[in-house]
């Protein structure tokens, strides 16, 4: 049977799954601990649809996760993954992240998801007087979307650092040994389980067989030579 790639999850978590995965991407929210493996990118996703209905603290943090662990996204991963969402503002956030980002190269072209007029990020239309009364955040200000002042707070504080996060999570840590790739996630997926077949890693990863083949014979030789 034919390798089929998956380019992203049928159902982004909700409630307190999402919560979970959250602080296990290093966001400080409860009293839990978890080191937990989660895709970064689905996590991040997650956060920005539940954000969007409503729940703007949620957005904050992912958000400020966003401004502070950038370089170690998979912009390949978060663009395929968005660009097949058929929710119009979220697809106008993160295109937005070409202007929230624009030192980065990598995200110029997500400007591409929302090309359509601008967005207001409130549910009401009592939002807009909110806009004209504090003005714009400056990080969205020239984006698709916009968002008034004092809705996204600060809480860069509850956020891991690169160092912080790097100890407990794989895929973080081989992101930043390697590079955010989809490379770097399977070599982190094989350090947790050395038997996964070739088929269940690019599953898992959401990268290509031919990735993941190599991958694996890469990781085979790497730990015969070990011994």
């Amino acid at each position: 049977m034919s390798f089929k790639r998956i380019i992203a999850t049928d159902a982004y978590q909700t409630g307190l799954l999402l919560t979970r995965s959250m602080i296990a991407v290093g966001i400080k929210i409860g009293d839990r601990n978890t080191k937990e493996n989660v895709n970064i990118e689905d996590a991040l996703i997650a956060g920005v649809i539940e954000g969007l209905s409503g729940d703007y603290r949620t957005l904050s943090l992912i958000t400020n996760w966003i401004e502070i662990h950038a370089e170690r996204i998979n912009v390949d991963r978060l663009y395929r993954a968005t660009k097949i969402l058929k929710d119009i503002k979220v697809k106008c956030y993160f295109s937005a992240l070409a202007y929230l980002l624009k030192t980065d190269s990598r995200f110029n072209k997500f400007k591409s998801l929302h090309k359509g007029d601008r967005i207001l990020l409130g549910l009401t239309s009592e939002y807009s007087f909110l806009v004209k009364k504090h003005g714009e955040d400056l990080r969205f200000e020239k984006s698709k979307l916009v968002v008034a002042k004092h809705t996204l707070r600060d809480r860069k504080d509850d956020i891991l650092s690169v160092q912080q996060l790097s100890k407990y999570h794989t895929t973080y840590y081989y992101r930043l040994l390697i590079g955010p790739s989809y490379r770097a996630d399977m070599v982190a997926q094989l350090s947790l389980n050395p038997t996964l077949t070739a088929t269940e890693l690019a599953q898992k990863t959401y990268g290509s067989f031919a990735t993941a083949w190599d991958v694996i014979q890469d990781f085979k030789y790497l730990n015969l030579k070990a011994s």
